[in-house]
């Protein structure tokens, strides 16, 4: 077949092309329409939750764009991906540590993230630090101490360093078999070709922007790391003001009642839907445990719905394939039970 006999692209389909890329954008229009059409305040609300998140998180998310894109342009992404070679268990337990005590979101690392399966870091390590991060940060530790006490602190923040070393030895197992190759989805990066600059690395040029080709590429990097967080970020936010909005927080937490193992499995389950931000969920669990909650169902609920909440699960959906997302939920339940747990015996003693 000569290039001559191949199909010309017309107007249609450049319009599904683009239709296809703004889908995302359009699902927020239409949940603001129909709000509008049948909930008039409720549109107003969400659109306003929706850019106050937003606002909230952009610090977090400009520096992790910034430092991505800077990576990118001065070719540090080199240097970044060659200090996650060596040991695989030595690389989980650092990213978790990392992860644990890092001031960053689940939403403001994922650019981070991206960069960093792009340039052929391994899975394993960027899986540890992707679930240890959403769970504890410095501001977090002191609002947890002074909410609830510093012996819960503590203990989240070993929940968070845990579940990070858990996840990314159990894809180190996986990964040895030869699973999860190529986990980012098509269009955002591809471990392959970052691989080959860990094998081949290029001179890093710190002073990046003296050269157009270079500045050029970190404009180019930036705009479009903030264009893919801006448009799945949206509609996440959207989501969850309607769940804010029409689920009660008494509905949700008064199932995580009880002593037992039950309600720390109930809490669990609870948290993979959970609306409630970590500073927001901290009174309302302090207040069922004086109540009698157990507190190891108390832990679940904060691991599994720092992890699993929807902005943080959106994220993960955006940017990995569907079998590294079930790997992420799966992981993120089974340590978020076993926090639970754990901690629940070491307060009986």
């Amino acid at each position: 077949m000569t290039d001559a006999s191949l199909p010309v692209p017309g107007p249609l389909a450049s319009l599904r092309r683009v239709a296809k890329e703004q889908q995302v954008w359009l699902a927020s229009a239409l949940i603001l329409v129909a709000l509008a059409m049948f909930d008039t305040p409720q549109a107003g609300a969400s659109a306003g939750f929706a850019f106050d998140a937003l606002l909230h998180t952009a610090p977090y998310l400009i520096l992790s764009i910034a430092i991505a894109a800077w990576a990118g342009a001065t070719g540090a992404d080199n240097l970044i991906a060659k200090a996650f070679t060596g040991a695989p268990l030595v690389m989980i337990g650092i990213a978790a540590l990392a992860g644990g005590i890092s001031p960053f979101c689940s939403c403001g690392v994922i650019p981070l993230i991206a960069a960093l399966l792009a340039m052929g870091v391994p899975l394993s390590a960027v899986m540890a630090f992707w679930l240890a991060s959403p769970i504890m940060d410095p501001s977090m530790f002191v609002l947890t101490a002074g909410v609830l006490d510093l012996e819960f602190a503590v203990a989240k923040t070993l929940a968070a360093v845990g579940l990070g070393v858990f996840g990314g030895l159990v894809v180190h197992v996986l990964a040895r078999g030869g699973a999860l190759a190529d986990p980012l989805r098509e269009g955002v990066g591809n471990g392959g070709c970052g691989g080959a600059r860990v094998r081949a690395p290029k001179p890093v040029v710190w002073r990046f922007w003296n050269e157009p080709e270079r500045r050029a590429k970190f404009g180019k990097n930036a705009l479009a790391t903030t264009l893919f967080l801006a448009k799945w970020l949206t509609l996440a936010f959207i989501l969850e003001s309607l769940m804010l909005a029409w689920i009660p927080a008494e509905t949700v937490t008064a199932a995580l009642g009880g002593q037992g193992l039950l309600p720390i499995l109930t809490a669990t389950l609870v948290g993979v839907p959970a609306y409630l931000n970590g500073y927001a969920a901290l009174p309302l669990v302090g207040g069922l445990i004086e109540q009698g909650m157990a507190p190891g169902a108390g832990m679940a609920f904060l691991v599994a719905g720092g992890v699993t909440s929807i902005p943080a699960a959106m994220a993960v959906w955006a940017l990995a394939k569907p079998q590294v997302f079930g790997l992420y939920i799966g992981l993120s339940l089974t340590g978020a039970f076993a926090s639970g747990l754990l901690f629940q015996l070491w307060t009986a003693l």
